[in-house]
């Protein structure tokens, strides 16, 4: 058996949404990704190396880091802030379009074939309104073409045209809604970001140093995360992934260990991560996961109690046991709750 082929069979043993090896992957980098010259000449080894693995890779790119802040405040040194929201569209596009074609040299310099492609070239076809614009429908016909010639498209995210031809931004994250909208229109067998983090992890890292990278969670304990406070990049695109069931991995530009992977079913039931908000003299430590229950909130309450720290208002929502206390307190009784759920657990949800 040839190397390529033992390498797809380990991949779709490990992950069993890279079984269906006919079907392209998304690849999706982020703006840090892409930020000098070496960082997209690694972007450009990481996907040479799927199409090496048997896969067929389809890059989305984001504009390299701070672009897009900087063509705002060119945007508004030349003409205010009183601009026409037409050609702010206009001018933001162009910085995934650089990205999109740096990214292409890089692998053509790597000796395979590639192709930069716009969002109207990639066929992504959006209503009208401007710098908020939804995703209607992907024509596929100009993607198909490329892949089946052999070559990796790399498509600007964050764009698309309007019926009356005008190109439109689709807002914040607006990247990661490329990529999913691809994913779908593609039947891809997942859709990976990646990114300058390696993952979800059970709890911020700068917190509780032991918290651990979360190997598989569902798209429900993702959206509980982002409604309790915890910033989640790519939440249109997570809303969007469920409502299709398009697989997701949450991974690292820098390091080629696995990452988070986001699917409906996630891992064990139980308690997955924690998350952490304070404003203003309180704070919310939650419990995220399936599953939850009574016995997990006096749990927590117990634990709380028998480390000094006074709990007040305690609620569960569907996937959230929450506890506010002091906001003094929180970090204490995040570091305490980590230990009592997520230390002292066997369940085999992170690594």
């Amino acid at each position: 058996m040839e190397r390529g082929a033992r390498t797809v069979m380990v991949l779709a043993s490990r992950f069993p949404f890279y079984n269906r090896t006919m079907h392209p992957i998304i690849i999706k980098f982020g703006g840090s990704s892409l930020a000098d010259p070496e960082k997209i000449r690694r972007a450009a080894a990481i996907l040479l190396s799927g199409r090496r693995r048997g896969l067929r890779p389809v890059a989305v790119v984001s504009a390299p880091a701070d672009s897009t802040d900087d063509l705002l405040k060119l945007a508004s040194l030349c003409a205010g802030d009183d601009r026409s929201p037409r050609e702010d569209d206009a001018l933001l596009a162009a910085g995934e379009q650089i990205s999109a074609a740096l990214l292409a040299m890089a692998i053509q310099a790597q000796g395979a074939a590639a192709v930069s492609l716009t969002g109207f070239q990639a066929g992504i076809r959006t209503g009208r309104s401007f710098s908020c614009a939804e995703v209607r429908r992907v024509d596929t016909l100009r993607l198909a073409k490329e892949l089946k010639a052999g070559r990796i498209p790399v498509v600007a995210g964050f764009q698309g045209i309007s019926p009356d031809g005008d190109i439109t931004t689709l807002g914040r994250g607006g990247s990661d809604q490329t990529a999913v909208a691809l994913a779908r229109a593609l039947t891809a067998s997942v859709c990976e970001f990646r990114s300058d983090v390696k993952g979800i992890y059970t709890a911020h890292p700068a917190i509780v140093p032991e918290a651990r990278k979360i190997k598989e969670i569902s798209y429900c304990e993702v959206l509980a995360l982002a409604a309790l406070g915890t910033e989640v990049r790519q939440l249109r695109a997570v809303r969007y992934a469920a409502r299709y069931a398009i697989p997701l991995h949450l991974r690292s530009s820098f390091h080629d260990e696995p990452g988070t992977r986001i699917t409906a079913d996630g891992g064990p039931a139980g308690v997955t991560c924690l998350s952490i908000a304070k404003a203003g003299a309180t704070g919310k430590i939650a419990l995220i996961g399936r599953g939850l229950g009574k016995e997990h909130l006096e749990k927590a309450r117990a634990a709380a109690g028998a480390a000094g720290i006074s709990t007040g208002k305690a609620s569960k929502a569907e996937y959230a046991v929450i506890l506010t206390v002091p906001a003094a307190e929180t970090e204490a009784l995040l570091k305490t709750l980590h230990q009592v759920f997520i230390t002292a657990s066997p369940r085999p949800l992170a690594a």
